[in-house]
């Protein structure tokens, strides 16, 4: 079996300066490279900015990262592109492209070869990679996360880039059977759709002693775990809102974001900031310790592709209460996982918090459950459709000779669309794109 030389694109990937952005991403391709005939090189641009100052805020931290780094034996590379405030939303595939182009440009003049690009998120990254591979010649497979399905086409300028960028693929994954059916609504032809799931490191997320855990922390009573990103989209406020009824348990949220303020300002007007602890962000290394002392995991998210966080709390004996959004169904499918609630509520919340803790199954049947998604399977997926992508290339067959006059020129005329639409979206990109657990 020849090694397959792939050149990873995505903006969702981790740096130095921002270790948790786009974990998600760069534990996928770590296991691809892990467990087949691969190589990858990683091209993983970051919006410029010139300040490094920490009192810039979030902006600060693209500053401080390199602009080359080695990350578990892989190299990445971090050019800058520009990320306008206002238009943002409609410019970013352009300042993307050609910030990729030139850095893609400089790696092959290196004598660097791929046969395939690897494209994580369809927007700006899935749009501009397939322009790359229309400049190099390269095939172009992307995979699709989550609210660049379900959010981001809700936009007119996106939503038509998007589109191409689906129909020019050579491509496409999901990471769950509720955006394969995102994408065919979106007009993708479903037989060029492979839903490969993301699996669960089983070595790093694994049941520490809960006593011992509960310790460590400082817990004195029953709590609850809330992890995310802290924006409107995963819902904690409605775990706060629940907590006015679960007056016997705690909760703790792990996370950082925009919405910090709000929802402690929330827990003090219901009256249960005493009883909620907010952790900030936290190493993924850490996170076993956390899940290993909650007794239940709780994720009230309004959408979502498939969010890592179910499956690391079960592989840690923990089990989870999920909204019924997007695939959060597909991962949990028994008991012995938790409960999906019927609707979004905090009430329902509530409720489903009740029934779960009023008859506990063992942690270490939640942990035989999880156990069933490590990452090898999909792992293999990932080199199936590679290798049919190549085989279809090398045979002459031009998937998309009939989106031939399709270009970068034809979608650059969409610039000059919706103003008002890219205002709407103004820090769309970098709020929704930002939530580390997905």
């Amino acid at each position: 079996m020849t090694t397959l030389k792939l050149l990873t694109f995505a903006t969702l990937y981790p740096n130095e300066a921002a270790p948790a952005h786009g974990v998600f991403v760069e534990t996928r391709l770590c296991h691809l490279v892990r467990d087949q005939p691969v190589t990858a090189v990683v091209l993983a641009p970051v919006p410029y900015f010139p300040f490094r100052s920490e009192r810039f805020g979030g902006w600060s931290r693209h500053a401080r990262a390199s602009l080359t780094e080695e990350r578990n034996g892989l190299v990445v590379h971090h050019p800058r592109y520009l990320a306008i405030p206002r238009i943002g939303m409609s410019a970013a595939p352009f300042f993307l492209y050609h910030a990729a182009a030139r850095a893609l440009r400089r790696m092959l003049g290196a004598g660097l070869e791929f046969d395939a690009i690897d494209a994580h998120y369809l927007y700006p990254d899935g749009v501009a990679a397939v322009w790359l591979g229309r400049r190099f010649g390269l095939p172009v497979v992307i995979t699709a996360r989550g609210s660049d399905v379900t959010q981001l086409p809700d936009y007119a300028v996106p939503r038509r880039l998007i589109r191409g960028a689906i129909a020019e693929a050579d491509a496409l994954v999901t990471v769950s059977s509720s955006l394969r059916d995102g994408l065919v609504a979106l007009g993708a032809e479903a037989q060029r759709i492979s839903v490969l799931r993301n699996g669960v490191d089983m070595t790093l997320f694994r049941p520490l002693q809960h006593e011992e855990a509960r310790a460590k922390l400082g817990l004195v009573r029953p709590t609850l775990l809330s992890v995310g990103h802290l924006i409107e989209r995963k819902g904690h406020h409605r775990v706060i809102e629940a907590m006015t009824t679960l007056h016997d348990l705690d909760l703790m949220i792990v996370g950082e974001g925009p919405e910090r303020g709000r929802l402690g300002a929330l827990a003090e007007r219901l009256g249960v900031a005493g009883r909620i602890r907010f952790a900030g962000a936290i190493k993924q290394s850490e996170l076993p310790l956390y899940y290993s002392a909650a007794e239940a995991l709780v994720l009230a998210s309004s959408r979502e592709g498939w969010a890592n966080v179910l499956l690391e709390a079960m592989a840690c004996g923990t089990p989870a209460i999920a909204s019924n959004a997007g695939g959060n169904g597909e991962v949990i499918q028994s008991r012995e996982a938790g409960l999906i609630t019927s609707v979004n509520t905090p009430g329902a919340v509530a409720e489903a918090v009740q029934e779960l803790l009023s008859a506990p199954l063992s942690r270490a049947a939640t942990r035989a459950y999880a156990e069933r998604f490590g990452w090898e399977t999909t792992s293999i997926g990932q080199r199936a459709v590679f290798e049919a992508v190549l085989a279809r290339r090398a045979s002459g067959a031009d998937p998309n000779a009939r989106y031939s006059s399709r270009s970068v020129d034809r979608a650059a005329d969409l610039r000059s669309h919706s103003v008002k639409g890219s205002r709407a979206g103004i820090g769309l990109l970098s709020v929704e794109r930002s939530g580390q657990r997905r």
